[in-house]
């Protein structure tokens, strides 16, 4: 079985599905910058020096914090009708 077969029928309504911590990251700093993204989400790797590698490093390493950056990406994106 491949790695990743069978997790679509699990997680059909998750928007984050498919989505690397990487992406998310990348949109959150385009959309709000490093400073604004610090006054939302305040952890040192976005207040302090903060850059791509340093971030997600301890981003990888830090799920309180991952939880916090994806819920700010879910309510930063936009909302499409179908």
């Amino acid at each position: 079985m491949k790695r990743n077969e069978g997790k679509e029928e699990e997680q059909p309504n998750n928007p984050l599905h498919g989505m690397k911590l990487k992406e998310v990251l990348e949109f959150l700093v385009s959309y709000y910058g490093w400073e604004t993204l610090g006054e939302h989400i305040k952890i040192n790797c976005f207040t302090s020096n903060p850059s791509m590698g340093s971030s997600l490093k301890f981003l990888r390493r830090a799920p309180w914090a991952r939880e916090k950056v994806e819920k700010l990406y879910l309510k930063s994106i936009p909302k499409f009708d179908k």
